[in-house]
């Protein structure tokens, strides 16, 4: 079970629902993943007018799944401040994954920006998942001002990358054993995913490698059963990676060793 700020989840798959071909492969790919969290940014499904906006919705409230609005596309303190409002009035959740870009080319969050509004969704009630980079000091400043999740990238969003920078994510993991920590960005591949699993990482969150797959619902499918094999193999007890060869047969009794009798 992973954690959320005290509600706990089976699943450790959450799924993003842009880019999708129709919203019935957004829900054909949740039932086939479980997932039972989705992320969903207001500022797209405004975009999308009334018709299309409400044939979404009408498909995430129909999967009984839980609700993570973000802030995506917002480039400042206050576009990101004031639509986590908008969307806590929309969809009925403290719940705010909060993004605040501050490179167009790379999609890197602005981490100074990052820390500022994340005080002041902290002081009006919100529990705020930050999307950050692997920085290990904007770690500590997001905990501090009272985040109890954390989203760093694996990579910048959409480029299907993967884990670039595993030293740095294993950091964290070390660094913040109570914190629940999600890769969110860059994983294009199951084996991605079963690589921050097997670190030790509490979910992922996936998005556009499950969209613009050829067949989503399948592809949904194997990310979660890949983040199960990861989970079990961290628990599990992974072996220790050494230089030398270590022969996995005994020598001793065997014709010609030199201790045969």
């Amino acid at each position: 079970m992973v954690d959320f700020y005290g509600r706990t989840f089976e699943s450790r798959l959450l799924l993003g629902t842009a880019r999708y071909p129709s919203p019935e492969a957004i829900g054909a790919s949740v039932r086939r993943s479980g997932a039972q969290i989705v992320t969903v940014s207001l500022r797209r499904e405004s975009a999308a007018g009334v018709k299309g906006g409400q044939a979404f919705w009408e498909i995430v409230k129909s999967l009984g799944v839980a609700v993570l609005p973000n802030t995506a596309g917002c480039h400042s303190v206050k576009e990101a401040v004031t639509t986590a409002r908008m969307a806590r009035e929309v969809f009925g959740t403290p719940w705010i994954k909060l993004e605040v870009i501050g490179d167009d080319v790379t999609l890197q969050p602005d981490p100074f920006a990052l820390v500022e509004a994340t005080r002041a969704l902290v002081a009006e009630g919100f529990e705020v998942f930050p999307y950050m980079t692997d920085d290990l000091c904007l770690a500590e400043k997001l905990v501090e001002s009272g985040c109890r999740v954390l989203m760093p990238w694996g990579a910048p969003i959409g480029t299907g990358r993967g884990l670039n920078n595993p030293y740095a994510l294993r950091l964290l993991r070390r660094h913040f054993p109570g914190i629940t920590l999600v890769v969110d960005a860059g994983i294009g591949a199951p084996s991605h995913a079963a690589q921050a699993m097997e670190m030790g990482y509490d979910a992922l969150l996936i998005n556009t490698a499950v969209a613009t797959a050829g067949d989503p619902p399948a592809m949904a499918e194997a990310f979660a059963e890949a983040i199960r094999a990861g989970r079990r193999a961290h628990e599990a007890g992974l072996m220790e990676p050494t230089d030398l060869a270590t022969a996995s047969t005994p020598t001793f009794g065997a014709p010609f060793s030199p201790f045969a009798g």
